[in-house]
């Protein structure tokens, strides 16, 4: 074990991962184990000392990486395998999401299933041939079948590559070969072209995929454990404005009671913050009421975005608080000085997963005034029994004005107790040791949570929303461009690695955004930019699509191209829906014919498989849709103009783009081709409005706006 740095010399052990900015590897930097981070490096010594590599992945929030590292990578007499007989190497999947993608693939294809903490066993050249993913630090016996321990795992690879190395490198060979045949040309057919001869119709049986999964009792969709499914729930909100006229078959279930259904179990749940605000990851029971308790920035990007969409539709004040709380969540504990976004809170906190978040009746009973805590424990039901290893998890079961009733109150005045005791107990809960965090910051990740930003300033009126988000921006395109090309993330003042196809497209995305609820120009031209870098960078222009990796990336296994969307959009996904928004707004064809291009052969299998292909389900819609186009002329701070815009912003448009400037803005008018020779009518702040190439006249007043709209 080598003595990496003087200045950790109190530390009986560190390894080269001291010098990462990645807080997860950090988290390993004292292990025994001779970790090395991903680089030629470890690879060169794997080869020079025919040595078979050890690929670890995880990410700071995970529990069982956690676990893992405490049974297994942080004791010496695994540890000393390890050294012995491998050259082991460290990665942050969040960092790193090519790496965790091909090698993902790699061990469900072996193995069936995939997850965190991922271990492949690789040859020196880097193909893989063994994975899986925790395994205990011996042998255990879970009903009728014993799970070798981690020694035994590595002992055992480290026999086969050494006695029967002809099937190690067959084995090798034969998933290599896989991965690089998955990564041409995924899941592709000919399907029915997008636009002209398509009807909207062809998103009904979509709509019906996710019917036949929704659970009508608690929401969401399938069994436990139960994901958010974002995506999924914003086309089906997409899906419930098309019946209003362009989809005329009948719905196997409403699309809006579907959506509703699902986001008051969840807001109830225990998945989500009472306290606090913001959404853990997922719940592990069907009723949303235990979460596996960290918290991504990524999902609460995506929810609080649901959740504005909803409450646009419906005008139900319960979303926008959900949308509030959430953000201020955010705001609170997920944004650096500088202005960026962290990328998550762990699960565990003093060693135990939850321990932060849950109560028994004694100290709520302490915490409370005398007559507020038996409203705040029959509310938000917790009993002496509990319901998470003898404690409670916040969430609501009973309806308001049935506890209000029960108490012989007024509802108001229950809400008020609520309201009182909720502060009460969350300054309670500052005082607690708290979750670890992640602290570095992720193009992408700060890419979907720019664009919640600036749509909950747009739509909820909120200037202080509209200054994070740009606050966001500035950050970003300041730290993550030193050169010009866009870096993957950032901590503690160093920006690195070569950004992904994700990081220019959900930035992109997040900058139209940006646009459409600030008008400052600056940010359209910002996006318009990052996506013909982009084109230029990840474009696959044999297949269509676009690469995760540049042109310019290092060599690796094989280059992925992802196109399904899990827990984030796929990099794919985003990018055609920004192409063909940026169509929109410039009449540029080429953007529109590019996503075309790669929406024409998935088309069948998109409609088929909705849950796998939700935002790219959405892009597809608004390939369909006949596209509304704003332009509105006037100084966006005048009344007159504003009036205008809040005839718009009041709605909820998917399928449309908005764009405005002040009269004699020629700059404005110059970077976007939508404002181009639209004058004033009558002296007045005018609205133009275009659809299938086609423009009604301008208008000035109120009224005649929203007969357009």
């Amino acid at each position: 074990m080598s003595n990496i740095a003087d200045t950790h010399q109190h530390h009986e052990h560190t390894n080269r991962l001291i010098h990462e900015t990645s807080p997860y590897l950090l988290q390993h930097a004292h292990n025994p184990v001779d970790w090395y981070p991903w680089g030629e490096e470890a690879f060169q010594k794997a080869r020079s000392e025919n040595k078979l590599i050890l690929l670890s992945v995880g990410y700071s929030a995970c529990h069982w990486c956690h676990v893992m590292e405490r049974e297994s990578f942080e004791n010496k007499d695994i540890a000393a395998i390890m050294n012995q007989h491998f050259v082991s190497i460290k990665v942050d999947r969040e960092e790193r999401p090519d790496v965790d993608g091909i090698y993902m693939q790699a061990v469900q294809a072996l193995t069936g299933q995939g997850g965190w903490p991922m271990t492949v066993f690789l040859t020196p050249n880097g193909r893989p041939f063994y994975g899986g993913t925790y395994f205990p630090p011996r042998d255990r016996r879970y009903g009728g079948q014993v799970v070798p321990g981690f020694p035994r795992i590595l002992l055992s690879m480290a026999d086969a590559y050494e006695n029967r190395r002809e099937e190690v490198e067959e084995q090798a060979n034969q998933i290599a070969e896989h991965l690089q045949q998955r990564s041409g040309s995924p899941f592709r057919h000919k399907g029915t072209t997008p636009g002209g001869t398509v009807p909207l119709e062809l998103l009904n049986t979509a709509s019906k995929a996710l019917a036949a999964d929704f659970d009508p009792e608690h929401g969401g969709f399938g069994s436990a454990p139960k994901f958010p499914n974002t995506m999924s729930l914003e086309l089906l909100l997409r899906i419930s404005l098309h019946r209003l006229g362009q989809i005329t078959s009948k719905p196997t279930r409403p699309e809006l009671e579907i959506v509703e259904t699902t986001l008051q179990h969840m807001a109830n749940g225990g998945i989500y913050d009472q306290l606090g605000g913001g959404f853990h990851r997922y719940a592990v029971d069907t009723e949303w009421l235990v979460p596996h308790f960290e918290k991504m920035l990524y999902d609460n990007a995506l929810l609080s975005r649901i959740y504005l969409h909803t409450y646009l539709v419906t005008d139900n004040p319960f979303y926008e608080r959900i949308v509030e709380e959430t953000l201020n969540y955010v705001i609170r504990e997920m944004t650096s000085p500088e202005g960026g976004f962290y990328s998550t809170q762990d699960a565990d906190s003093e060693g135990e997963e939850g321990k932060f978040f849950v109560w028994t009746p004694a100290e709520i009973e302490k915490a409370l005034l005398p007559e507020d805590a038996p409203l705040f424990m029959q509310y938000y039901d917790v009993t002496s029994r509990g319901n998470f290893e003898g404690k409670n998890i916040l969430h609501v079961e009973q309806d308001a004005q049935q506890v209000a009733d029960d108490a012989h109150i007024s509802l108001e005045e229950l809400q008020a107790s609520l309201q009182r005791s909720r502060k009460m107990l969350f300054k309670v809960r500052e005082q607690r040791i708290r979750p670890g965090r992640d602290e570095k910051i992720l193009t992408s990740w700060n890419g979907l949570m720019l664009r919640s930003f600036a749509e909950a300033g747009r739509y909820l009126n909120r200037p202080d929303y509209l200054n994070i988000a740009i606050a966001n921006v500035e950050f970003l395109l300041r730290t993550m461009r030193p050169e010009g090309r866009l870096l993957r993330t950032y901590k503690d003042g160093r920006a690195h690695l070569k950004g992904y196809l994700e990081d220019y497209a959900f930035l992109a995305d997040g900058l139209l955004a940006l646009y459409e609820a600030s008008f400052d120009p600056r940010w359209f031209a910002e996006a318009r930019l990052l996506m013909d870098e982009a084109i230029q960078l990840f474009a696959d222009e044999q297949n269509t699509g676009f690469f995760d990796t540049g042109s310019d990336h290092e060599a690796l296994l094989n280059r992925p191209k992802e196109i399904m969307d899990n827990a984030i959009p796929a990099g794919n996904s985003i990018a055609t829906d920004v192409l063909l928004r940026l169509a929109t707004f410039t009449g540029e064809d080429s953007y529109r014919q590019r996503a075309e291009n790669y929406l024409h052969p998935l088309t069948d299998i998109l409609i088929q498989h909705p849950q796998a292909f939700g935002h790219v389900l959405n892009a597809l819609d608004f390939a369909l849709s006949p596209v509304k186009e704003f332009a509105i002329m006037g100084d966006p701070h005048e009344a007159d103009t504003r009036a205008l815009l809040e005839v718009i912003n009041n709605r909820y448009l998917p399928n449309s783009v908005l764009a405005c400037a002040a009269p004699g803005d020629t700059q404005a008018a110059q970077v976007i081709p939508l404002l181009e020779s639209r004058p004033l009518k009558d002296c007045k702040a005018t609205a133009y409005v275009c659809q299938n190439f086609v423009c009604a006249a301008p208008v000035n007043r109120v009224e005649e706006l929203e007969r357009l709209v």
